[in-house]
Parts: structure tokens; C-alpha cells; sequence
């Protein structure tokens, strides 16, 4: 009943970096991607999936809709979607609208969650209104309530 070509170009594995393989440079295409094997440097780019499989270890920069990682993989990551599957590690950045994180993973990495922009809020804190003031603590009285000696 579902056949492969009736698959949405996203979901179809085009690229496979086998278990043996090491990759280093560029990786751009229109459909999913799957590593299994080495990526010593560089970008993998693609509007559909990328999925980094236990065997994966990657150094390079992904952009993509979604992203899972079994494996380790360190660099910056912008995706719709992180997944960190048990037994990942990740290391560098991630930049996300959603995130899942399973137990056992060890991540070293900082996270940015944008999620949707309401594009009436505000970019900048508001300011105190009026005539706010700083409350200022007088550094010559004690905690006891007793003035300090003063040396001339």
C-alpha cells in the first residue's frame, strides 16, 4: 500500500555515510541524510532530516529541519528540531525551536531555544517608569544597627 515513492521527498534517505567512511568537507541535499560513519569537518545542510546513528562521530556544523543524534557530535547545530537519543554526546551549540533530550546523554553544549516570535513583543526590557530610585545602603552602619569606627 505505501510504497517508497510515495514517501515525501524529506523523509527519503538519500545520503548514507556508512560506518567505514570519514567525510571531510561539504555535504548539501534536498532529501534526509544519515551518518553512521566519521565527519571530520565541515557542513551538512538540508531542508529535510539528519540523523546521526550510534556509530557516528562528527565534527561539523549541521543546518536542517531536524536533527537526531545517537552518536557524538560536536559543532553548531540549527535545526526545527534536536533530538538527543540515550547514549548521545554533543558538544559546541544548538539552535532550536523544539528540543527532546533522552536519559543518558551527556551534553556539553549551549542551548538556545527560539521557539515562535511574537513579533509585538518587546526586543528590549522597558525601562522603570518616573522617577525610580536604587535603594542605597549606608556601608558605615553594622548589621547590629551600630555606627562604625570612622579612622582619621
Amino acid at each position: 500500500m505505501f510504497r517508497r515513492s510515495q514517501r515525501s521527498g524529506s523523509d527519503v534517505i538519500e545520503v548514507i555515510v556508512g560506518p567505514g567512511a570519514t567525510l571531510s568537507g561539504n555535504l548539501r541535499c534536498d532529501a534526509s541524510i544519515r551518518i553512521d560513519g566519521s565527519i571530520e569537518s565541515g557542513q551538512i545542510e538540508t531542508p529535510a532530516n539528519v540523523i546521526f546513528t550510534e556509530t557516528a562521530r562528527a565534527e561539523c556544523n549541521v543546518i536542517a529541519k531536524n536533527v537526531s543524534i545517537r552518536g557524538r557530535v560536536r559543532g553548531i547545530i540549527r535545526a526545527e528540531r534536536v533530538e538527543l537519543l540515550s547514549g548521545s554526546q554533543v558538544y559546541g551549540a544548538l539552535h532550536v525551536n523544539t528540543f527532546y533530550m533522552d536519559d543518558g546523554v551527556l551534553m556539553r553544549a549551549e542551548l538556545n531555544i527560539q521557539g515562535a516570535q511574537d513579533p509585538h513583543a518587546p526586543v528590549i526590557p522597558a525601562q522603570p517608569q518616573g522617577d525610580a530610585t536604587i535603594p542605597v545602603i549606608d556601608s558605615s552602619v553594622t548589621a547590629a544597627g551600630d555606627r562604625g569606627i570612622e579612622s582619621r
